[in-house]
């Protein structure tokens, strides 16, 4: 293990509440989870496109886009899995300090690790969205054809296959794609958000 006896940590002159302060806006992370193919990284685009057009600054982080730079090195272990989970929320925890809203999308299979990232932040900061799509929906969408490999056996640890999905327990907010339009799941996550007071109801677009 690392020795941290001799890292101190460094108190800048400038803080989140100046930044949010300057953006007008509250610092949030909004955490889409559910399984491959859900929906999950359509529906965060959508939210995140939405509101950058309302001239809220915003940030996505992406399980797959992830998984080319910062977490390149990780398989699909639970370990690794948790690993990359841990890794994606320290960013974001930076980003939120830089006064962003943060629109992440990960599959984040397991309640510990989702729990590990709202431990990390403030309390109302981490707004968990539970994108609840049957798993039979999941495989007939199918877009990358990864339920078809995990099926013939050639990728494994595959969650809802041969590894485990826990659905959220104290989500803030649910949707599902495959009962709306995407324009309305974008107004109902834009209803959710406002309730919550992450963003505030009739701000312009």
């Amino acid at each position: 293990m690392n020795d941290m006896s001799n890292v101190v940590w460094h108190e800048w002159s400038v803080d989140k509440s100046m930044r949010a302060m300057r953006f007008n806006q509250k610092p949030t992370l909004i955490w889409f989870t559910g399984l491959s193919g859900s929906g999950k990284s359509t529906s965060a685009c959508a939210l995140e496109k939405k509101l950058f057009s309302m001239n809220y600054n915003t940030y996505s982080l992406d399980g797959d886009n992830i998984r080319h730079g910062l977490c390149s090195d990780l398989g699909f272990n639970n370990h690794d899995r948790n690993e990359n989970i841990r890794r994606v929320g320290e960013v974001a925890k930076l980003m939120l300090d830089a006064g962003f809203i943060v629109v992440a999308s990960f599959i984040s299979p397991f309640i510990r690790e989702r729990e590990m990232v709202r431990k990390m932040l403030k309390p109302g900061e981490f707004v968990e969205v539970y994108v609840n799509t049957r798993i039979s929906v999941c495989e007939q969408r199918d877009p990358k054809g990864l339920y078809k490999r995990a099926r013939d056996g050639e990728i494994k640890n595959f969650t809802g296959i041969d590894s485990p999905y826990e659905p959220p327990r104290n989500h803030e907010i649910e949707i599902n794609p495959g009962e709306k339009s995407i324009d309305e799941i974008v107004d109902h996550l834009l209803k959710e958000l406002g309730q919550l007071r992450v963003i505030r109801t009739g701000r312009d677009s």
